[in-house]
């Protein structure tokens, strides 16, 4: 099981890494560098509203339809038309609330229509996440990966051309990047039911049989519930700036830029997370000890993570200039992006705990205590953004998203040891916190203690150093990649 895990994470790592990189630091960036400071802004505060009311549009059908179909394959072709059936009716319920908030929030006119485009994206989005939760549940690993880039591919393909084509890039808006994801995600859906209708042998058919969709439903609750109160306590702050701050838009497009990095270093942890459900689902139904996976993905994640999180601590400042000097705000709040970025950064960590430990109570069915942990996360996240935001506007935000996330991943750990069993290894946790002093101390010394060394130069070291460290601590063992690859699968 170790070796068929590695193998297709490395694939999905790999997929990834060619597409989604290209779209947030070239189109995603290229975009708010190109567009209206207040426009974007106004964009990225609109996409935080529509992932908070996702829970209506999800209502937790992709992780209980993974965690049902991986536990029983057989029942994929009986289970899609009703499963479907709800999508499509919570994606028109979705749209009216959220659209409806939007306006209760003060928004009108154009940023109204921009709202709907927006909440039409998240609906496609979630008709693709459904359609790929059915691929992953059948443990076609490295086909969910092929699907999972297939719409920021068109995007990097189309508005790649309007961002670099001279007439088009002078007339951007940030109106044509919204049509240009609502197509892309449209033809990516249709593309994923072509794939899983030839290896799920599903049909295109309706069930609005209603005690089935109430029993789908009845099911799901649980986990929309759960999706529900992530979303508040993960995007909550975009809001809260944006309508708080008295130069709310200017604020809400610093912590889009700094979120931005974070947002795709946790592609790493998602990637993981949307494998280790099905996975571990399958596991858990079959008796099997989990354990060895949750360590082998600590081993991977973590030391990356923390690794990223102090470069950014240390060298956050140069990789904001690097990314938006040529941003007409950067000049005067150069400071606040640093911050910013820096602080939201050193919750990457907690962040990879938390895809690893959370999935492993969602898979084991532990929905209870984690909608009471996820409850406390909200009640925090609301009230310290409510005082530090006032303050400390954006940088308050991003103090509020560090303490909350570290808090989150500590709690998800303990219950997942209880509850799943996991031993306590004094000696593996105390090898982990030995590297993480080490790197900060390495951190510290590559960024003020060498002196006429560009800072390119010092993070490339820096980085080359802290890899062979991973190596040293045996979080990395070329003997034992070596043998999992080489050795027959074992299911």
């Amino acid at each position: 099981m170790q070796r068929f895990f590695v193998k297709n994470i490395l694939f999905i790592i790999a997929v990834n890494l060619l597409v989604k990189p290209i779209w947030v630091l070239f189109i995603d960036r290229g975009v708010q560098n190109t567009v209206e400071a207040g426009s974007y802004g106004t964009y990225q505060a609109l996409f935080s509203l529509g992932i908070i009311f996702q829970t209506v549009l999800d209502f937790g059908i992709s992780n209980y339809n993974s965690r049902t179909i991986s536990q029983n394959p057989e029942r994929l072709p009986e289970l899609f038309p009703a499963m479907l059936s709800v999508r499509l009716a919570l994606m028109g319920f979705y749209m009216v609330i959220a659209y409806s908030w939007g306006y209760l929030l003060g928004y009108r006119g154009w940023e109204l229509y921009l709202l709907i485009g927006i909440l039409l994206i998240q609906s496609l989005n979630a008709l693709l996440a459904f359609i790929r939760s059915n691929v992953a549940a059948l443990h076609r690993f490295k086909t969910d990966a092929m699907l999972s880039v297939t719409d920021r591919l068109l995007m990097i393909l189309i508005c790649g051309f309007l961002l670099v084509y001279p007439p088009t890039a002078r007339a951007f808006k940030i109106q044509w990047f919204v049509i240009t994801q609502i197509v892309c995600y449209f033809v990516a859906a249709a593309a994923g039911y072509i794939v899983l209708r030839r290896i799920g042998k599903v049909k295109l058919r309706f069930s609005f049989d209603f005690p089935e969709i109430k029993g789908v439903i009845k099911s799901s609750f649980p986990y929309a519930l759960l999706i529900f109160l992530m979303s508040v306590y993960n995007r909550a702050d975009a809001v809260m700036i944006e309508r708080m701050c008295t130069d709310g838009k200017e604020q809400a497009g610093i912590w889009a830029a700094a979120f931005r990095l974070l947002d795709m270093s946790n592609m790493l942890g998602l990637m993981f997370a949307t494998m280790l459900l099905p996975l571990f689902g399958r596991m858990l139904s079959q008796k099997t000890d989990v354990r060895p996976i949750v360590k082998l993905c600590v081993n991977m994640m973590v030391p990356f993570s923390v690794v990223v999180a102090i470069a950014a601590l240390f060298y956050g400042g140069d990789i904001m200039y690097l990314l938006y000097h040529n941003n007409p705000v950067y000049g005067a709040q150069a400071n606040n992006y640093r911050l910013v970025f820096s602080c939201l950064m050193l919750s990457f960590p907690a962040w990879c705990l938390m895809y690893v430990y959370s999935t492993l109570l969602t898979a084991n069915g532990s929905l209870k205590t984690l909608n009471f942990i996820a409850l406390g996360g909200v009640i925090f996240n609301l009230v310290l953004n409510y005082v530090l935001v006032r303050e400390y506007k954006a940088f308050g935000g991003a103090i509020t998203s560090l303490a909350t996330q570290s808090g989150l991943a500590i709690t998800f750990i303990i219950f997942a040891v209880r509850i799943a069993g996991l031993p306590v290894n004094i000696r593996w946790v105390l090898a982990h916190l030995g590297f993480i002093a080490l790197v900060l101390v390495l951190g510290y010394a590559s960024a003020y203690m060498v002196h006429g060394v560009s800072s390119p130069i010092r993070l490339t070291v820096f980085g080359a150093i802290c890899i062979l460290l991973m190596f040293v601590f045996r979080f990395v063992s070329v003997t034992n990649l070596k043998q999992l690859i080489n050795k027959k699968m074992q299911q």
